[in-house]
């Protein structure tokens, strides 16, 4: 069996990607609030890609690793200038 590997391009698209619909429309996925997230999980998070990104916000969010997401924005903030 072949090691699965984290794929980063996912992160760079969390912290890019606005919540298209909702309550907090226009907010970027990783500006979400925890208590958001669980209430779209308890619901059922939307198919495809925009459910995977929401639930490894939500994944990254309970398990305390909110630094990553803040890492991401930095880099990206930092090739910008």
């Amino acid at each position: 069996m072949e090691p699965i590997k984290p794929d980063s391009k996912i992160l760079v698209d969390i912290v890019q990607t606005r919540m298209p619909f909702g309550k907090y429309k226009g907010t970027f996925i990783s500006d979400l609030p925890v208590y958001y997230l669980e209430w779209l999980k308890n619901k059922g998070f939307p198919p495809g890609k925009m459910g995977m990104m929401l639930s490894s916000v939500y994944e990254i969010k309970i398990n305390g690793l909110n630094s990553i997401l803040i890492m991401v924005k930095n880099a990206l903030k930092a090739q910008t200038r």
